[in-house]
């Protein structure tokens, strides 16, 4: 089954960037989420030369379920721009690993 994602991009400081994943319509175990992350990680390198690329995994829609995964600083500001509604969202197809 091919999972429905997101991707933004979220500044964080002067020339550095948060890759944001949202997941649709699904809750993930932690493996699953490590597989989106590992994904995310891996076309951010291929296309952007970025080694070591921030990337923050965000899954749920209501208070309740939001759930978000990485770097707490980089959780703390994804977090703020949810809140602004400052992520332009576009639709994004990962390969599927394995």
């Amino acid at each position: 089954m091919t999972r429905k994602l997101l991707q933004g991009i979220v500044s964080d400081r002067s020339r550095h960037v948060i890759h944001v994943v949202r997941v649709l319509d699904d809750i993930l175990d932690l493996p699953e989420i490590d597989e989106i992350a590992d994904s995310m990680c891996t076309r951010v390198l291929a296309r952007h030369g970025d080694q070591t690329p921030n990337v923050v995994i965000v899954q749920g829609d209501t208070k309740e379920t939001l759930r978000l995964f990485g770097e707490s600083h980089a959780i703390a500001v994804v977090r703020a721009a949810l809140f602004n509604a400052a992520i332009a969202w576009s639709p994004l197809e990962l390969e599927e690993l394995g």
